[in-house]
């Protein structure tokens, strides 16, 4: 039982039409705000948490983020500069201590040995030495160190200078800063005492050693500047994720989750209403481009209100498909390559045009971007969108000019292909490595898109085609098979016209499809356009084959009424087996309310009086543009038929007779044919005609000898 829409017919279709906007574009709005709406909490600090509150955006915690950069500064060291300057000057006062004292004379063989002697000669020595050593070493180092190393020898003097310097060199290399100079005289002595020489030339060394080590370790505030800003720079932000836990249910309210939840916006109310405005805008803008294009680039045969339900159903079903995938999509699983979105694209190609699934094609991929962003305010699932938007333009570009009913199988088989070719190109383009069992997986789920999408698009199609009475292309294919019950009718009772019907729908097809319109339906509803002759065949020429013309034996009255009855004997027929309300129209139309000039001419001879009116076909006049293609073609065939000699030129003076006629007989006014297209028309009507009534060449008979 179909659906009725009396009352909303009776609506002028710009009302008709922006009643379907407005619920597109409710459905739109209704359908994402969850996507970029938070809800908000009223709650106090220290209470405790009714539910399980999660963050809706990733925001960063400056707070926290500054208490991590505040521990990492604390946690910072100074930094000192050890002097190489200070290191080498007290090397090389140990240096000039030692060569001094090799510098200085020791006693010889021929000296005297006595102990007055020795002591002169030390004492001389020392003396020596004090003069020629720096007043820093004399001020602090003993004259009993001094004499010490003097009197050792010179191996042992080698070995005590070597030791002491690198001990030196090992400790200033490691930077002695002021409060550590005591510690490394500690770490010289216990570097001494390991050694073998003489208890005495252990203590002198330490004492020059002693003497030696100094603060050599300044504190840089260029290096310690630095070492701070690398450690600021090495604390990672910290982020409160989309999606993160703040509060769990029953949970304390503490200062720091009550800082958490206004940051991320959930206890202000008067943030929300952005967001709202912000989506209101975005849905005014896509309502918008699609009332431009109904207005201006769809055919206004679209736009009943069937057709206009239909589409509200498909858009409305599209989207809850969507929002209830996405309610299991998340960035682990990307069970949005899952959606049947090739769905819409088949329907709307089916249904309607390439033009109007092209504009909702970029409509819908738009909207899943929004749909599947995880529920993240702001956020964009630009993946989504993309993958869509393929998938339907494959849909689009496939189903172009349907042939057979094998269209929809192709078209799901070349939709997998694209959507896993997709789905590749996103895997290899992103820096992720992907397990092969992976690939795979996503791969499939591009395929499984594609296979369900057919099989919705099957079912759903006996819904649209029936119960809302929308007129398919897959229907007319049904329609155009030469075993339908109507078309054999045709084929057997009226062989001529089931001829001329042929005839009429290439020629109607190739010119429909010339300025756009639906060649497909232009075919089908040809085949159909003349099924009343079937009820008295042979009154019509082209049925008569040799016989006698009945219509000589009837007054040009009776005649007129036969003829004149046909197209409205044909609707009648199309109602009764339920075929679709534009065949039945066209059945109508094809003849408007043209005059059936021979009829009434000849009963003009010898009745002055008659009137035109009863000459005239009921009509209506053809309200599309297919059924005026087919009018005109209608009456060009059987004119051309009719001629003994159908030359190029005779052909175009009859096609642009008829097409003038029917113009200021005002039969083409309903039709909403251009000039323009009126143009295409004849040159399209002219190129078929004379291709196949070209002249052939005429061969000369051949004999029988010749054989």
């Amino acid at each position: 039982m179909k659906i009725r829409f009396d009352k909303l017919k009776a609506l002028s279709k710009p009302i008709q039409l922006s009643v379907a906007l407005a619920v597109i574009a409710i459905s739109i709005f209704l359908f994402t705000i969850s996507n970029v709406y938070t809800e908000t909490y009223e709650i106090e600090r220290f209470s405790n948490a009714s539910e399980t509150i999660r963050s809706p955006i990733t925001i960063e915690d400056t707070r926290e983020t500054e208490r991590r950069q505040r521990e990492a500064l604390q946690s910072v060291d100074d930094r000192f500069e050890i002097s190489q300057e200070v290191t080498e000057e007290r090397i090389e006062y140990v240096a000039e201590l030692f060569d001094a004292i090799a510098s200085v004379h020791q006693p010889n063989d021929q000296e005297e040995t006595d102990d007055n002697s020795i002591e002169r000669s030390t004492s001389e020595k020392l003396q020596e030495l004090k003069q020629i050593l720096s007043s820093e070493i004399t001020d602090q180092v003993s004259d009993e160190v001094l004499l010490t190393l003097i009197a050792i020898d010179d191996n042992e003097k080698e070995v005590a200078y070597e030791l002491l310097t690198t001990s030196l060199q090992e400790i200033f290399n490691e930077g002695v800063q002021r409060e550590q100079i005591e510690s490394s005289v500690k770490q010289l002595n216990q570097r001494l005492q390991y050694s073998s020489m003489a208890d005495e030339i252990k203590e002198a060394l330490f004492e020059i050693g002693e003497f030696a080590i100094v603060e050599n370790s300044f504190f840089s505030i260029e290096e310690t500047m630095e070492a701070e800003r690398q450690a600021i720079d090495n604390v990672e932000p910290a982020m409160i994720r989309a999606g993160e836990v703040i509060v769990r249910e029953d949970q304390t309210i503490t200062n720091e989750i009550y800082d958490k939840l206004t940051l991320v916006g959930l206890l202000n109310s008067d943030r929300n209403i952005f967001p709202i405005l912000g989506l209101l805008i975005f849905t005014l803008l896509l309502t918008a481009v699609l009332a431009y294009s109904f207005v201006y680039y769809i055919d206004s045969v679209y736009l009943d209100m069937k057709r206009l339900f239909a589409l509200v159903l498909i858009v409305v079903f599209t989207l809850a498909i969507m929002k209830f995938i996405s309610f299991f999509s998340t960035d682990g699983n990307q069970l949005y390559l899952l959606t049947p979105i090739a769905t819409s694209s088949m329907l709307l190609r089916i249904l309607y045009r390439e033009r109007l699934a092209l504009i909702f094609s970029i409509v819908f991929a738009i909207l899943a971007t929004i749909i599947f962003n995880g529920q993240i305010p702001g956020s964009l699932h630009l993946e989504a969108g993309i993958y869509m938007l393929f998938g339907q333009l494959c849909v689009i570009i496939t189903l172009i000019g349907i042939k057979d009913r094998m269209a929809i199988l192709k078209a799901v088989l070349a939709t997998g292909v694209v959507n896993i070719l997709v789905i590749l190109g996103f895997l290899f383009l992103s820096y992720e490595s992907y397990q092969l069992m992976e690939i795979l997986r996503y791969a499939s789920y591009g395929f499984i898109s594609a296979v369900m999408s057919g099989i919705v698009t099957i079912g759903v199609l006996p819904f649209f085609e029936s119960i809302l009475g929308i007129l398919s292309d897959t229907k007319l294919l049904t329609l155009a098979s030469p075993n339908h019950p109507l078309l054999r009718k045709i084929l057997t009772e009226a062989p001529g016209t089931y001829h001329h019907s042929v005839m009429v729908a290439n020629l109607s097809e190739a010119a429909c499809e010339a300025i756009g319109a639906n060649g497909l339906l232009a075919r089908v509803a040809s085949y159909y356009h003349d099924l009343g002759k079937t009820k008295q065949p042979h009154y019509f020429i082209e049925n008569q084959m040799g016989m006698r013309n009945p219509h000589d034996y009837l007054s040009p009255k009776q005649s007129a009424t036969i003829i004149l009855a046909h197209p409205h004997d044909g609707a009648s027929i199309l109602k009764d087996h339920r075929l679709p309300r534009e065949i039945i129209d066209v059945a109508e139309q094809h003849h408007g309310t043209s005059l059936l000039k021979y009829f009434y001419y000849k009963e003009k001879e010898h009745n002055k009086e008659v009137r035109e009116a009863d000459y005239r076909y009921q009509g209506p006049l053809p309200q599309t543009k297919e059924s005026a293609v087919i009018s005109i073609c209608d009456s060009v065939e059987a004119a051309v038929r009719s001629l003994d000699e159908p030359t190029r030129e005779r052909i175009d003076d009859f096609i642009q007779s008829i097409v003038q006629e029917r113009l200021n007989d005002g039969q083409l006014d309903d039709s909403a044919l251009t000039f323009k297209e009126l143009r295409k028309i004849k040159q399209t009507i002219q190129e078929t005609l004379n291709g196949i009534y070209h002249s052939r060449i005429q061969y000369p008979t051949t004999k029988k000898e010749d054989i």
